[in-house]
C-alpha cells in the first residue's frame, strides 16, 4: 500500500516541501531510503522502527520503500522521522488520517517515540504558510519559535502517538502560542553601560557615530586600554531590534541550530567575536552538503567584532570584502547556491604595531620601522577603505582609572542614535530606507551636497592625504551623520574636519 505525509527541509534559511512517499511490498523485511538521504536520514530507519514499536503499533513485516522527493536535493537531518513514521502507520492501515492530508510535520524521533526539536522550525513554519499548508506539526519544544509566524495554525506535538491520534481526530490539541512578549522583549536592554568605560571619550564619540549611521570602525591603541570594552558595549546604543529585524536573526540562529533554550526569538542584537584563527568559511559560511552560515551572517543586524585584527588570515579578512558592500553572501556548491544575509557593523581593533607600544606614553616601542610596516600591511588597503571610522585609543592615565565620574550612560547616547536614525528615515522616506553608511552616489549628491567651502576643503583632504575616492565618499558619509547627531540639515567644513580625523591609518603613523 503506498501512502504519503509531507515533511520540510532547510536550504539556508529558507525552506522547501518533501513529499514522503512510502510503499510496503512484498519480501524480505527491509528498509530502504532513496531521494539523497545523507547518514542521519539513512538513520532514521532505527529510529523510526523503535518509535512505532514503542507507541505501541505494529512495525509491517515487510520491505519498505521510503522515497524524498524532489531525489534531486541532499536531505540531512533527523526532521523527517516523524513524516516517515507517520507515512508507514498509514500505509500499513493503522493509521487513518481525518484531517486535511496536506499538512507538513517535521521532527526527530526518539526510541521510546518521544519527539526532540529540529533546526529551523521558524523557516518552516514560513515556508508552509507560505504553500498553504492547512496547518503544521512539530515537535513541542520548537512550537513557540513557529507559533511567531501569524497567519499559520501550528500544533506541537510530544510523541508520535499523541500525533497520530490527534491526526485521526481522537484527541484535540491546542493552537500553539508564543509563551513570551515578543514586543516587550525587543524594548529590553540589559547590554553593558557605556558610563562603565573611564575615559576614552574620542572613542565613545566614535562608538556613537558608528550606531547612528551603520559605519564600521577601527580601533586602533596599546594592550589594555580597553578596545574589547568598548567594542562590547556598541550593541547597547543601538536601536532596538524591530520585529522584522528580530524574525531575520532569528531565522538565522534556529537554521545553524542556535537558538538560545526556552527562547523563541532573539530579541537583541547579536555580538560576534570569533577568534583570529577563523577560516573563511567560518566567517563567510561554508560546510557540506548545506552551506552553514558563519559568522558574518550570524552578526546580521547587529556587530561583528575583530579584535586584533592584523592576527586574522589575510584570505579570511578578504572575504569579507563582499558583504561589507552588499550585505549578503552568496555560497555556491556543485547543485545549489545559498544566499545569507549578512548586513553587520564591522568594529576592529589592533595595537599599532606588533609589540603594542608604538607612541606609548609609558613604554618604549622595540619594533623596527620595517616589522611595523609588514604589521599594518596585513590588512589590504581595500579592506581598510571599507572601514569608515579609524580612531586613536590611547593608555589610560592613573587618574582616570582611579575617577569616580561617570560618563553619559548607553541610554542617552542610544536615544541620540534613535534620532539620528530617524532623521536618515524621514530623509529618504520616498524610497527603501538605508543608513548613511549605505548611501549611493544619487543619495550623496541630494542628501550630502557640500557647500563651495567644504568643496575646497575635501580638495585639499584629497590632495593632502592622498585619499580614494571611496575614502573620500566615506568622510562624507561619516560627515553627513555627524551633522545628523546635531539635527542639522547642511554640511559644513566643522563636519567634514571631523570625519577627516577618523582617517589617520590613510596617514603615515611611523
Amino acid at each position: 500500500m503506498l501512502a504519503s505525509v509531507n515533511g520540510a527541509a532547510l536550504l539556508g534559511i529558507d525552506s522547501y516541501s518533501v513529499e514522503v512517499e512510502v510503499d510496503i511490498a512484498s519480501g524480505l523485511p527491509a528498509v530502504e531510503i532513496v531521494g539523497l538521504p545523507d547518514p542521519a536520514v539513512r538513520e532514521s530507519r532505527v529510529r523510526v522502527k523503535s518509535a512505532i514499536r514503542s507507541s505501541c503499533f505494529e512495525f509491517p513485516n515487510a520491505r519498505i520503500h521510503v522515497n524524498l522527493a524532489p531525489a534531486h536535493l541532499k536531505k540531512e537531518g533527523p526532521s523527517f522521522d516523524l513524516p516517515i513514521a507517520l507515512a508507514i502507520l498509514q500505509a500499513s492501515g493503522q493509521l487513518n488520517c481525518t484531517l486535511p492530508s496536506n499538512f507538513i510535520s517535521v521532527g526527530e524521533l526518539a526510541l521510546d517515540g518521544s519527539i526532540r526539536k529540529v533546526a529551523g522550525a521558524i523557516s518552516i513554519a514560513m515556508g508552509a504558510k507560505e504553500r498553504g499548508a492547512p496547518f503544521l506539526i512539530v515537535p513541542e519544544e520548537d512550537s513557540s519559535e513557529a507559533a511567531l509566524v501569524e497567519g499559520l495554525d501550528v500544533y506541537g506535538i510530544s510523541s508520535l502517538r499523541e500525533a497520530a491520534l490527534f491526526l485521526e481526530g481522537s484527541i484535540s490539541i491546542s493552537l500553539a502560542r508564543s509563551r513570551f512578549d515578543v514586543e516587550k522583549l525587543l524594548g529590553e536592554n540589559h547590554l553593558p553601560d557605556l558610563a562603565d568605560v573611564r575615559g576614552q571619550e574620542p572613542a565613545k564619540r566614535a562608538l556613537e557615530i558608528a550606531a547612528a549611521g551603520g559605519h564600521n570602525l577601527m580601533m586602533v591603541g596599546p594592550p589594555g586600554s580597553g578596545k574589547t570594552m568598548l567594542a562590547r558595549r556598541l550593541p547597547g546604543i543601538l536601536p532596538p531590534l524591530l520585529l522584522e529585524e528580530a524574525l531575520e536573526v532569528t531565522r538565522i540562529y534556529s537554521s545553524a541550530g542556535l537558538l538560545a533554550s526556552g527562547s523563541p526569538i532573539v530579541t537583541r542584537r547579536p555580538f560576534r567575536a570569533p577568534h583570529y584563527s577563523a577560516t573563511p568559511a567560518g566567517l563567510i559560511g561554508g560546510g557540506t552538503p548545506i552551506p552553514k552560515p558563519g559568522e558574518a551572517s550570524l552578526a546580521h543586524n547587529g556587530v561583528l567584532y575583530l579584535d586584533e585584527i592584523a592576527l586574522y588570515p589575510r584570505n579570511s579578512l578578504e572575504s569579507l570584502r563582499g558583504p561589507l558592500e552588499d550585505h549578503f553572501i552568496t555560497l555556491v556548491r556543485a547543485n545549489s547556491s545559498i544566499s545569507y544575509p549578512a548586513r553587520f557593523t564591522l568594529v576592529a581593533s589592533m595595537n599599532p604595531c606588533p609589540c603594542g607600544y608604538l607612541g606609548d606614553s609609558l613604554r618604549e616601542c622595540k619594533c623596527s620601522v620595517g616589522e611595523i610596516k609588514r604589521y599594518l600591511a596585513r590588512i589590504s588597503g581595500p579592506l581598510m577603505d571599507r572601514i569608515d571610522l579609524q580612531v586613536r585609543v590611547p593608555r589610560l592615565t592613573g587618574r582616570q582609572m582611579h575617577s569616580r565620574s561617570r560618563g553619559e550612560s548607553s541610554r542617552v547616547v542610544r536615544e541620540r542614535t534613535i534620532a539620528a536614525q530617524r532623521r536618515q528615515k524621514e530623509r529618504l522616506s520616498t524610497g527603501s530606507f538605508c543608513l548613511n553608511a549605505d548611501m549611493d552616489q544619487r543619495m550623496l549628491a541630494e542628501f550630502a551636497s557640500l557647500t563651495p567651502e567644504a568643496k575646497r576643503f575635501m580638495e585639499l583632504a584629497v590632495e593632502k592625504f592622498g585619499l580614494t575616492a571611496r575614502s573620500h565618499d566615506k568622510i562624507v558619509k561619516v560627515a553627513r551623520t555627524i551633522a545628523d547627531l546635531e539635527e542639522k540639515d547642511v554640511l559644513d567644513v566643522r563636519h567634514l574636519a571631523e570625519a577627516v580625523q577618523y582617517r589617520f591609518l590613510d596617514r603615515s603613523i611611523i
